[in-house]
């Protein structure tokens, strides 16, 4: 139609700096007069490359699917992928068939690299995905691996660490956690991180208001219900979930406790699609890192190493924001136990 060869118009349409502007703007004109999209699976051909990335999801978290912050990690990728003209594969495994599914996924050539998922305490995907030679990321980091291998990950010791020494500051000294699956890495990282500001100020974690669980919204109420009939309850609380924060202020509202008066709740995770902490003033005092930005990240560190295998590992330690909302507040002063009757 235009009277160019194929190669002059491939190399149009991919950039390749040999082509004129004039050459090269006539081509993308006609591609979009005629809604033209170059064929991947041909152009894989071409390049050895299938043009496509895999996200495996074991059953052990199918949930994370129903869950917003999956959802917008899986959008942010999605927007790097289709920006660089690559397809997404969500495949969904039982736990015992995970080996074979990479293996598969490396024989095959079927996807040029994987994104890998709530990595766990002593995960076994590290060795099976080694072995795949596929390019792989990971969202969060493997507790048992150091280096040598690519990574996105929030700071989660850190941000939970200063969470819990602002509390502290507002003179809280029960603080409870309500954290996720401590089998999970992020979990135990954010542990770590309540743990040690206590500890720096002379004080022992209580067991009885550190609580793992998955994170919805059932889980901050039942939690926080239990822990308010204690007898020496907690006047603050770290959630990291906002899904779960919402329990938390369900459970507190049925017991006529004002958050940021009553009691205290620093929340994780408020920059959600569907969730929004608020407008203007935050419902919740927040750590903030934006997971769709997480996907972002990783889907592009992942086309990075696609393009470069020989390149050092990279990986990338995000830090949370911490945005103060109305949920904080100083600690209530003790009631008294007893009143003495005072005759006038």
């Amino acid at each position: 139609m235009l009277g160019l060869s194929q190669t002059t118009v491939s190399r149009a349409l991919n950039g390749y700096p040999e082509v004129s502007d004039a050459t090269r703007a006539r081509v993308e004109a006609a591609a979009r007069k005629h809604n033209y999209k170059a064929n991947t699976r041909a152009k894989g051909l071409a390049t050895g490359r299938a043009m496509a990335i895999a996200h495996v999801i074991p059953r052990a978290s199918a949930h994370e699917m129903m869950n917003p912050v999956f959802a917008d990690f899986i959008a942010g990728a999605g927007e790097i992928y289709a920006a660089a003209g690559y397809d997404m594969m969500l495949t969904m495994v039982q736990d015992r068939d995970e080996g074979r599914i990479y293996h598969e996924l490396g024989a095959k050539r079927a996807v040029d690299g994987i994104i890998v998922h709530a990595p766990r305490k002593d995960d076994p995907r590290y060795d099976l995905l080694r072995a795949t030679a596929l390019p792989f990321v990971v969202h969060g980091r493997f507790s048992h691996v150091g280096d040598g291998y690519n990574w996105v990950d929030m700071n989660s010791r850190r941000a939970f660490e200063r969470a819990t020494s602002f509390l502290l500051d507002l003179g809280h000294r029960r603080i409870a956690l309500l954290n996720g699956l401590e089998d999970m890495d992020f979990a135990i990282r954010r542990r770590e991180g309540y743990c040690e500001a206590l500890r720096r100020q002379g004080l022992v974690p209580a067991a009885e208001l550190m609580w793992a669980d998955e994170m919805t919204e059932f889980y901050g109420y039942d939690a926080t219900l239990r822990m308010l009939d204690l007898r020496d309850p907690p006047t603050a609380l770290l959630t990291s979930s906002l899904i779960t924060a919402l329990g938390v202020r369900r459970a507190c509202s049925e017991r006529g406790l004002r958050l940021g008066k009553d009691f205290s709740v620093i929340s994780h995770d408020d920059d959600l699609s569907y969730f929004r902490n608020g407008a203007v003033v935050p419902d919740f005092t927040a750590l903030r890192s934006p997971i769709r930005d997480h996907g972002r990240r990783a889907a592009a560190m992942l086309l990075r190493v696609i393009a470069d295998p020989a390149a050092t590992p990279q990986n990338e330690l995000l830090e949370a924001e911490f945005n103060v909302g109305l949920s904080t507040g100083p600690a209530p002063l003790p009631v008294p136990s007893t009143f003495r009757a005072i005759t006038p």
